[in-house]
């Protein structure tokens, strides 16, 4: 089986994921993606006025309900201590040991990659799909994947998919300063955050 995974804080969950997941499904067959909530991201570790572990959850199930190629995986979430990429794979591999992974990710974490704990790990053990971000050229993005094939022997493709101009942290903003934010997010989990009272005391930093 060919297994997407889509990890992050999903601090909200938003369409920009959504649409990610479905293209990287499309484009290279996948049979499924995973949405898998950090637990404890090591490069976030301030969450004051967020969303709780639990909450988090509830959204992505919420998000990604009614597609069946998309999934929710709380593997990180049931991790102790910090969440990182490369203990990740090595559980999927243990428990899907006839699976194959696709690992994906924005422009900003293909920057970032060389940085995170144990990238040799990570490339070992996956494919890198990676998407435009953050108003990203292509030939930036394709420097970036050719320095990451050099320097780990990255098997990595790119993902044509809009370059959607949405974040968490700004959608967390416009809701604690009162502001719509329909058609950024599926209406159930715009319920779900309006009925739990999610970042109504969140501190802006």
């Amino acid at each position: 089986m060919k297994t997407g995974i889509m990890g992050g804080t999903f601090d909200p969950p938003h369409y920009a994921h959504l649409i990610l997941a479905e293209q990287a499904k499309e484009q290279f067959h996948l049979d499924r993606v995973l949405f898998m909530p950090n637990g404890s991201p090591p490069h976030k570790p301030v969450r004051t006025g967020r969303a709780d572990n639990e909450q988090r959850l509830q959204m992505c199930a919420l998000a990604v309900a009614g597609n069946p190629g998309l999934e929710l995986c709380d593997l990180e979430m049931k991790s102790e201590g910090p969440s990182y990429s490369y203990l990740t794979l090595e559980k999927l591999h243990q428990i899907y040991p006839e699976d194959e992974f696709y690992f994906i990710i924005g422009a900003d974490s293909l920057f970032d990659f060389p940085g995170w704990r144990q990238p040799q790990k990570i490339c070992d053990q996956c494919i890198l799909l990676c998407a435009v971000r953050n108003n990203c050229s292509e030939e930036e993005i394709r420097k970036g994947m050719e320095t990451l094939k050099t320097a780990f022997g990255a098997r990595i493709e790119l993902i044509r998919t809009p370059n959607m101009d949405i974040s968490s942290k700004m959608l967390r903003q416009m809701i604690h300063e009162g502001r719509s934010v329909r058609y950024y997010m599926p209406d159930d989990v715009i319920r779900y955050i309006a009925e739990q009272r999610i970042y109504s005391n969140l501190q802006i930093q």
